[in-house]
């Protein structure tokens, strides 16, 4: 299938013939992906869409790098994932990916500021500079007035945008964003996606895995999966 031309400048996503096979008992088998070719580029905005077991979200893990094909390849930044090894692999998801999960995975226990830096203790930078970097994103997300609350003391909302300043607070390359909205009212759904576009104004890729048309219309592409594979791939219109 041919894609939407991007102009020049290679890929920093290009996957190609990506198969995702399970083996569920003696005969079930289970072709999740089935041959997924995709090339996403820098500052690109999309949405990947499709009905439940169409493969969005194991496309969603492959692209992060949380799980791995069965068969095909899947070259990130230029380089082949298969031949990375474990640490390569950490490096990509904490320094390269900032992930937004519909759940918002936040520690309960902790803080917001702790929430949000909790990436920068993995990457092994200074207590110092940790709460420094936490800080400053909370407060590009609007939450500067909520760093000292736990998550039982926030909102939806709130939760949400603790979790998108823990994907920034690393300047990753790409924000991957699963259903962010699930788990919100429309007021906080708005105002999530009304971030992320900002986001994506200030030259951040998005990656928007949605089932929700409305949430897909933030994005300046939509690529639609049907029983694993790409159905169509088409722009949105709003230019990019």
């Amino acid at each position: 299938m041919m894609q939407p031309s991007r102009g020049n400048g290679a890929p920093i996503i290009d996957i190609g013939g990506v198969e995702k096979i399970y083996h569920l008992g003696k005969d079930n088998v289970v072709r999740a992906l089935d041959g997924v070719d995709l090339k996403i580029y820098k500052n690109e905005y999309v949405a990947i869409m499709g009905p439940s077991g169409s493969g969005k979200s194991t496309l969603m893990n492959m692209l992060g790098c949380l799980d791995t094909p069965t068969s095909g390849q899947y070259y990130f930044g230029g380089k082949d994932v298969a031949r990375m090894d474990d640490n390569e692999l950490a490096y990509i998801r904490n320094q390269k990916i900032g992930f937004v999960f519909q759940s918002f995975n936040l520690l309960a226990r902790s803080t917001t500021l702790r929430n949000v830096e909790m990436p920068l203790i993995y990457a092994g930078l200074p207590k110092w500079e940790r709460e420094e970097k936490a800080r400053l994103a909370c407060e590009r997300v609007g939450l500067g007035d909520r760093m000292s609350h736990k998550p039982n003391e926030l909102s939806g909302g709130q939760m949400q945008r603790a979790a998108i300043a823990r994907a920034l607070v690393n300047d990753p390359s790409i924000i991957l964003a699963d259903e962010p909205t699930g788990n919100l009212d429309s007021h906080n759904g708005i105002a999530i996606m009304k971030l992320l576009d900002e986001l994506h104004r200030q030259g951040n890729t998005i990656i928007l895995v949605t089932h929700e048309e409305h949430v897909a219309q933030h994005a300046h592409r939509f690529v639609r999966l049907k029983d694993g594979r790409v159905e169509s791939d088409r722009l949105n219109g709003r230019g990019n």
